[in-house]
């Protein structure tokens, strides 16, 4: 097994690491604007709440990725994990900046299908797909990750023709990093993937058995929101280690490597998660190294981000509403909006930074509760924040949501799903229609003996 020596970076890039959009401006008045147009003017038209994201902030850390691949690497695949935020303009963004896609599931495949997204640059992800899903990979040439022998049977099963089908093995490292106990996927208790250990038995059957399978290499996603470099870095050492084995054992080698993604970004002003150029140099100077030591192929190493190519840009604007004062107790600071919207805090203790938009964000501070509107008391999207006084009808931005709080909505309480708006510098476009009651009734049916 290679050492797991300590590892230094010195990328010395400017640091597009911020919490805020990268065109988020205050003018003289206080008043927010994204891309030059103020917030005010954007609810006025779409209405609140109101997602809205920063197209110049996602291509910058795109291409933050693509330079550090470029300058550090080689031949790299950068996959956009899509369960972050996929609806048709997000695909079509991906496609333009040359960004391949991750799904892991029917709905966003066929969204990436609506929009001709190139088949041959997808992903399809999943512990537990559907023979619909399996099959729909198998007609559009998708590549699967295979992540465990029911996949392999649903394969089998559906390519009557067994023509050829590339795989990506999908394994558990034993590699546990610091997040949240929901979003660890790279540990040995989780249900994704096969243990690292039968990898080498797996692939001798792949080749006995079937010879239609190409098996482009190895995957794995050690968790989400991660600060920690480290990890990322063991996991691809571990994972070439196996490399090395395959091809001593069975004379195979592993044309790619997939490490996942998970980067962490800033949710509040105290979070320091690595730059992305570092994150990328660590990594790959690790497999640079390794494919030395172990007389490997250097591969093509893929990485999935997605929390980190798209939370940075997104806000979200609500509309204050009413504000309940608990003398000695509590403020509750209430909004249009809350756990439909972003269920994040309620489902991982989330935590947000949130600014008034016309009002100084470093005057008349007192320490309130941001409320949701929904029949939940645990309807908090932030708890005890210190905040600018704020009065009714105020607008209150909550920031760093562009990642896992549209993907994430319902419509609890017959809620209705806010509109998304992208801006960038030459104007605004609707990506995302906001729901009508209409929507909300459309699945609906009435049986007969009710009628």
């Amino acid at each position: 097994m290679i050492s797991f020596e300590k590892m230094t970076v010195n990328t010395m890039k400017t640091s597009i690491n911020k919490l805020k959009p990268l065109s988020f401006s205050r003018n003289s008045n206080q008043e927010i604007s994204i891309a030059g147009f103020k917030l005010k003017d954007l609810v006025q038209t779409y209405g609140s709440p109101l997602y809205i994201l920063c197209e110049e902030t996602i291509r910058a850390r795109v291409n933050e990725y693509k330079d550090s691949f470029q300058e550090f690497y080689g031949e790299y695949e950068l996959v956009y994990a899509s369960k972050a935020l996929n609806c048709k303009a997000i695909c079509k963004l991906m496609e333009k900046e040359s960004v391949s896609l991750d799904v892991v599931s029917i709905g966003e495949l066929y969204t990436a299908l609506s929009v001709n997204f190139p088949m041959n640059k997808v992903i399809f992800h999943g512990n537990n797909k559907s023979p619909e899903e399996i099959q729909a990979c198998l007609e559009n040439n998708v590549r699967i990750i295979l992540d465990n022998f029911n996949d392999l049977r649903l394969i089998d099963e559906l390519n009557k023709s067994k023509k050829e089908v590339n795989i990506i093995i999908r394994v558990t490292p034993g590699i546990e990093c610091h997040t949240h106990e929901y979003i660890k996927t790279g540990k040995i208790d989780s249900k994704f993937g096969f243990n690292l250990e039968d990898v080498l038995d797996l692939v001798a059957k792949l080749k006995k058995d079937y010879p239609y399978i190409k098996i482009l290499g190895l995957h794995s996603h050690i968790g989400s929101q991660i600060f920690e470099m480290a990890p990322q870095r063991d996991a691809a050492l571990v994972l070439l280690n196996k490399y090395k084995e395959i091809k001593e054992q069975l004379g195979i080698e592993m044309t790619h490597l997939n490490i996942g993604g998970g980067l962490g970004i800033k949710y509040l002003e105290s979070d320091d998660p690595p730059e992305i150029a570092d994150i990328v140099n660590f990594s790959a100077k690790a497999v640079i190294e390794a494919c030395e030591k172990f007389d490997l192929k250097k591969p093509i190493l893929m990485m999935e981000p997605g929390r980190s190519l798209v939370a940075p840009a997104g806000i979200t604007v609500y509309r204050i509403g009413n504000i309940k004062d608990i003398p000695n107790l509590r403020k509750y600071v209430c909004v249009d909006g809350g756990m439909a919207d972003n269920v994040r805090p309620i489902m991982y203790q989330a935590q947000y930074l949130a600014e008034l938009d016309a009002k100084d964000p470093n005057k008349d501070l007192e320490t309130v509760t941001i409320a949701g509107k929904y029949c939940e008391s645990g309807d908090v999207l932030i708890k005890d924040i210190k905040m600018t006084k704020a009065d009714t009808d105020d607008l209150l931005v909550v920031f760093s949501t562009g990642a896992y709080n549209y993907s994430m909505a319902s419509n609890y309480n017959r809620a209705t799903k806010p509109a998304m708006v992208l801006v960038n510098r030459t104007g605004h476009n609707l990506i995302v229609k906001r729901e009508s009651l209409d929507d909300l009734l459309r699945q609906d049916l009435v049986p007969s003996h009710l009628s």
